[in-house]
């Protein structure tokens, strides 16, 4: 049951650095004030690049979002019928 845990504990550990990574590295959602008044200045094939690379990194942040919940389930389960604490 050690084994496991380490284990588990790992991918968690792993998993929640990923994820802090990849929420740092996607752009905000507005540009503020700027944008309103015609601040934004991209071209419509650079927004669709952008989109689609903002649409994955949503993605990944939604995988790693739930692999972290499971994990910290399975940890919390594992630790409890092994008699231990966390």
């Amino acid at each position: 049951m050690d084994i496991l845990m380490w284990v588990v504990a790992g991918i968690l550990v792993v998993s929640s650095i990923l994820m802090c990574v990849v929420v740092l590295i996607q752009q905000t959602k507005s540009s503020g004030l700027g944008a309103a008044y015609g601040g934004d200045t991209v071209s419509f094939s650079q927004r669709g690049k952008a989109a689609s690379r903002e649409a994955k990194l949503q993605k990944i942040t939604v995988v790693l979002a739930i692999v972290i919940a499971v994990m910290a389930i399975a940890l919390m389960l594992i630790a409890r019928f092994a008699g231990k604490s966390i």
